[in-house]
């Protein structure tokens, strides 16, 4: 059966061109609107249409997404449906590239940049957390990035959960888990409850990534990464790859955002991104402290 092909069309006053982005329930337009202007229109794949459960799990991202007001996160322009059942969901165009391609290109970035971009997903993150959603998806893909003006936005709510539900929907089965194996939590492989520390888990992983253009575990399968990702601990930040040396206030920070039991983790994602752009700061101050000292020590002799 080939694909729906809808570049072209109008739906509900959004003037579609090109295709930027499909997965498997939903493909995103870049569109016009009269009023709204430049936006992206997701829209709900043709073969899905007439599955309840899978519109409403549409649906429930598209509210997710509206209830969380933020400059990080992309905004929730409309929610609608057009003929034949074909539901939509329009939201702000974001200017820039997936972090993902940027970092693949980039990192390791430089530390300043990094901290910028974890901090700012962090901000929007929290909003989320302060709205009562986890995310449970964070990672590069989900995040565009505009370099030229460093800004960041969170897209994506489409596997978000409320904080406040039932303690048994909270639970996972062991084997079984919602998001991106690379930047899950291990306590979302085990069956354990999963709280918002789950998304502080992901964005230190996020942030061992652009610091280092490498992920905390290396694993030859995905049997091997999950059996890593539950009994092994990550590989130390500065030992991610050879002649790294981001000093030990970083790499104390983002191992412990990376702890295995949430317990171990800081209280927060606001409280991580806080500490890393302390220790940010601090491994500069040091690192001009030496240069001085080394200067000082030469004119001594």
């Amino acid at each position: 059966m080939a694909k729906e092909q809808l570049s072209g069309k109008t739906i509900a006053g959004y003037e579609l061109s090109d295709m930027i982005g499909e997965g498997g329930t939903a493909a995103v337009y870049r569109a016009r609107h009269a009023q709204h202007g430049l936006v992206a229109l997701k829209v709900l794949r043709e073969k899905l249409r007439e599955d309840k459960t899978a519109v409403a799990r549409f649906l429930r991202e598209a509210n997710y997404g509206a209830r969380v007001t933020h400059g990080n996160v992309v905004r929730t322009i409309e929610i609608g449906q057009g003929t034949q059942g074909l539901h939509f969901l329009a939201i702000e165009w974001a200017n820039g590239e997936l972090l993902e391609r940027y970092a693949k290109r980039h990192a390791p970035l430089p530390v300043g940049e990094a901290v910028e971009i974890v901090s700012q997903i962090a901000s929007a993150v929290q909003a989320a957390h302060d709205a009562g959603i986890m995310h449970r998806d964070l990672k590069p893909d989900n995040v565009m990035y505009d370099p030229e003006s460093r800004t960041v936005k969170l897209l994506d709510f489409g596997i978000a959960a409320e904080t406040d539900m039932a303690a048994e929907d909270r639970l996972t089965r062991a084997g079984f888990f919602v998001g991106t194996l690379m930047y899950v939590a291990p306590e979302a492989l085990s069956g354990e409850m999963v709280s918002p520390a789950a998304d502080q888990y992901s964005l230190a992983t996020i942030a061992y990534y652009l610091l280092t253009g490498a992920h905390p575990f290396v694993a030859k399968s995905q049997r091997e990464m999950f059996t890593q990702l539950l009994s092994q601990p990550p590989i130390a930040l500065n030992k991610a790859r050879p002649g790294l040396n981001l000093g030990p206030a970083i790499e104390a920070v983002v191992m412990k955002g990376l702890a295995k039991q949430p317990a171990g983790r800081f209280t927060g994602v606001r409280a991580f991104a806080q500490a890393l752009q302390e220790a940010a700061v601090s491994s500069k101050g040091q690192e001009k402290g030496g240069l001085l000292g080394r200067v000082k020590g030469i004119f001594a002799k």
